[in-house]
């Protein structure tokens, strides 16, 4: 696999990664380039860009100098963070509170990306939630569940790191089972060991998927970025059913903590 960028709208770039576990297995990652209502850019998370693909995001942002902001919303996606940072040394640098633990020695801007004042900073471009219900940064650093979800209002885009899937089968395996879209497979070890967490994590999911009912395209790190346009069934209807696949899960932990 080699990086590449997949032009969303005349807007919103995804850019697919290279990412390996144990320098064996590529998982692949991703970061989004989107240029806001002001005619500046941001990047959607951190990736170290080969040659080829940072020259064309440099091409659309005038060799970066538009690129306003790199806004990082996985608290454990931390790799790439200094080296676009020393690309593109002029783009403010928000993250949360784990990416200002591990990198202090960098320049982060105050409000924190699962901050509502973050938030407001983007808002005329974006909508952005946070799984409720489940740890936003686990204890255990193996369990990598929560992100900041990012919604990209005018392509109709959602940017989202673990939280969800979207797994397609390569080659001729994609005849044997569908894609899905699946939330991340730590859910049971990440819902809050409290009365009250996994419906408050049903409440988020049916939240997001009526809020964000018109997304087209929902642009995902580990996995695939799928593409739903006058198609069904629709995004909002996959995280529903998504939803659904999960709810053993979610009773589960309701019957041992209510």
């Amino acid at each position: 696999m080699t990086d590449k960028i997949l032009k969303i709208s005349d807007k919103f770039w995804n850019i697919r990664g290279e990412f390996n576990v144990f320098g064996l297995l590529n998982i692949g990652t991703h970061a989004s380039l989107v240029k806001r209502g002001n005619g500046m850019f941001v990047l959607l998370d951190a990736y170290e860009m080969q040659d080829d693909v940072k020259q064309q995001i440099d091409s659309l942002t005038n060799n970066g100098v538009n690129i306003e902001a790199i806004i990082n919303l996985h608290p454990f996606h931390t790799v790439h963070i200094e080296k676009i940072h020393g690309d593109y040394p002029n783009a403010k640098l928000y993250g949360t509170q784990r990416h200002i633990d591990k990198l202090p020695n960098l320049t982060w801007q105050t409000e924190l990306t699962n901050s509502n004042e973050f938030a407001a900073l983007f808002s005329d471009d974006f909508e952005f939630s946070v799984p409720r219900g489940v740890d936003f940064i686990s204890k255990n650093e193996r369990l990598h569940f929560s992100s900041v979800l990012a919604y990209h209002k005018e392509s109709k885009t959602i940017h989202v790191d673990d939280t969800l899937m979207y797994l397609q089968l390569p080659g001729i395996l994609r005849f044997l089972k569908s894609p899905e879209l699946s939330f991340h497979m730590t859910l049971s070890k990440t819902l809050e060991r409290r009365k009250g967490a996994a419906d408050d994590f049903r409440l988020w999911a049916t939240d997001i998927a009526k809020q964000w009912s018109g997304a087209e395209v929902l642009c995902a790190a580990h996995s695939s970025t799928l593409f739903i346009k006058n198609q069904s069934p629709s995004i909002a209807a996959m995280i529903m059913t998504a939803l659904e696949r999960v709810e053993l899960t979610l009773k589960h932990h309701e019957n041992k903590f209510g």
